[in-house]
C-alpha cells in the first residue's frame, strides 16, 4: 500500500484484453517508464477477467506529460489496435484516504 500524502491524483485504467496477445512485456515496460516521470507516486494492479491499474501523480500537470510520453503514446496505439477489447481511464483527485 502506498504512503503519500493526500492530496494526489488517482489515474484508474479499467481494460478487458483481447485474447492471446503478449501484454504482459508491454505493460512491464510501461509500468517502468512511468516510474521515472516527474510527478508519479506509485503504481497498483490486478488482473483475473478485467484489469485494473491505478497509478498515482502529484499533479494534473504530471498525468498530462505522461499521456504526451512518446513511448507511452506508441503503446496506447499498440494496445487499441492488439491488446485492448475494451479500456476506459478515470482520473480522481484524492483528497482523504484510510488504511487498515
Amino acid at each position: 500500500m502506498h504512503k503519500f500524502e493526500t492530496p494526489y491524483y488517482a489515474v484508474i485504467f479499467t481494460s478487458i484484453l483481447n485474447p492471446s496477445n503478449d501484454y504482459s512485456e508491454m505493460a512491464n515496460k510501461m509500468e517502468e517508464l512511468a516510474k521515472l516521470q516527474p510527478g508519479f507516486l506509485g503504481v497498483e494492479s490486478a488482473r483475473e477477467k478485467i484489469g485494473i491499474t491505478v497509478s498515482y501523480w502529484d499533479s494534473l500537470e504530471a498525468i498530462k506529460n505522461w499521456k504526451e510520453n512518446i513511448e507511452h503514446k506508441i503503446a496506447q496505439q499498440k494496445g487499441r489496435e492488439e491488446f485492448y477489447k475494451s479500456y476506459k481511464v478515470e482520473i480522481c483527485k484524492v483528497q482523504k484516504k484510510y488504511t487498515f
